[in-house]
């Protein structure tokens, strides 16, 4: 499992007293999120700043106490070795990547509208936590993945964010379910691409899953990132992956790179399209964003590198878009129904049921039939016909007899005639 976690501290999150810092673009902190500013999220704020959505951050767990966090409503522990709100950071090395993720997806602003501030800064969070591979947590991981996201919907999630890769494209069977149920439940879910620095050559699971929304990473000027990217042909967006900031579970503000970071900025557009377009299912939010993307590349989207384009915020929530026709879960339905091998129907064992055959009738005793006497069968189809075939015969046989004695008797009497005797 990949998680794209290169850090710097920068400086520190604001407290939570007021302070007469000058206003929020010239607070070198939101002055360092230059993704507000390059992917039209201020301009989107006019319109909508993700208020009564909830974004489910699955990752290591979002951290307690910094203000930037005040958004996390809910959460979770799947590893078997965090808390069970979720709040638990998880791991050794990536512990801090769920509080990063969420600090730019949602993050809160401190009092004086200072410090980092998420693109969906209304909009509510979930902390899913899980433990990944090199964690202490006895759970496999494609179970704590299935139930993260099955926990994540019931709980009320309208976006999720999956910001890490498998490294491999395909994934475990007991995912069609649980992202089938994310998308039967009409939940948006972003996922990040990977990173060539961090290993990921190719774009791996989940990623590659039908349905989802892909996200690659671009640099400042909007070039594809060499090392925070990895590209493939499931991209569908691009966003920023170098250079940006985040928080830690402790209010630390470091910078980080890669698609992990590309990813919630994402699913904080998604938030922000939901917010303003109540009446849009899923697929027809992933529409408005792939639609809306700045073009980029040689401009047939969806293009390998760069999917449909740069994300852009305001043209997403703002722009006049035809209604798509599409749907996540029949995309990932329909590759199930070609790519699984279709599971053999269990056949009952048939129920065996005795054949009755009726008895015998019982012999007939010595005393009724013995054998010297004749049966009525005997007598019926042996003895009468024989009688009426042989007494005819004999009489014939008498008559012809009769006639040859008479007829000779009378040829002596006129020879002895003519002898004159």
């Amino acid at each position: 499992m990949i998680l794209a976690l290169s850090l710097s501290l920068v400086g520190a999150a604001t407290g939570p007293t007021p302070s007469p810092t000058p206003p929020a673009p010239r607070d070198p902190v939101r002055s360092a999120e230059f993704w507000l500013d390059t992917a039209s999220i201020r301009e989107a704020w006019q319109i909508s700043r993700g208020a009564g959505q909830t974004i489910a951050v699955i990752d290591t767990g979002i951290g307690r106490g910094p203000t930037v966090f005040n958004g996390v409503t809910g959460g979770a522990d799947f590893s078997g070795v965090g808390s069970s709100d979720g709040r638990t950071p998880v791991g050794v090395i990536d512990r801090e990547h769920g509080s990063l993720v969420a600090s730019v997806a949602a993050g809160r602003p401190s009092p004086g509208d200072t410090g980092m501030i998420g693109v969906a800064p209304e909009a509510n969070l979930l902390s899913v936590s899980l433990g990944f591979p090199g964690s202490s947590s006895t759970v496999p991981f494609v179970q704590q993945m299935a139930d993260g996201i099955r926990w994540a919907v019931d709980n009320g999630a309208d976006v999720i964010n999956l910001s890490f890769t498998t490294n491999t494209r395909d994934w475990h069977a007991s995912w069609d379910d649980a992202f089938l149920y994310a998308y039967d439940h009409d939940v948006v879910v972003v996922t990040a691409a990977g990173n060539r620095g961090s290993g990921t050559d190719v774009v791996g699971a989940p990623a590659t899953i039908p349905g989802v929304l892909a996200v690659a990473g671009v640099d400042k000027d909007g070039i594809a990132s060499e090392e925070a990217s990895t590209q493939g042909i499931t991209i569908g967006v691009s966003a920023p992956s170098e250079d940006l900031i985040g928080v830690t579970s402790d209010g630390s503000v470091v910078e980080w790179n890669g698609t992990s970071a590309a990813a919630p900025i994402v699913a904080g557009v998604a938030a922000l399209v939901r917010a303003a377009h109540p009446e849009l299912d899923a697929g027809e939010v992933i529409n408005r964003i792939l639609q809306t993307a700045d073009p980029v590349g040689a401009g047939n989207a969806p293009d390998p590198i760069y999917g449909h384009g740069i994300i852009n915020a305001y043209e997403a929530v703002a722009a006049d878009v035809p209604v798509a026709s599409t749907n996540p879960a029949d995309q990932l339905r329909e590759w199930v129904r070609l790519y699984r091998r279709a599971e053999a129907e269990v056949v009952p064992d048939p129920e065996v049921t005795p054949v009755e055959i009726p008895p015998l009738p019982p012999p007939d005793s010595a005393a009724e039939a013995s054998p010297l006497l004749p049966s009525r069968d005997t007598l019926l189809h042996g003895t009468i016909p024989l009688i009426a075939l042989t007494v005819p015969s004999i009489m014939i046989g008498l008559g012809i007899s009769a006639a040859v004695r008479l007829n000779r008797r009378s040829r002596v009497e006129r020879a002895a005639t003519a002898r004159g005797d």
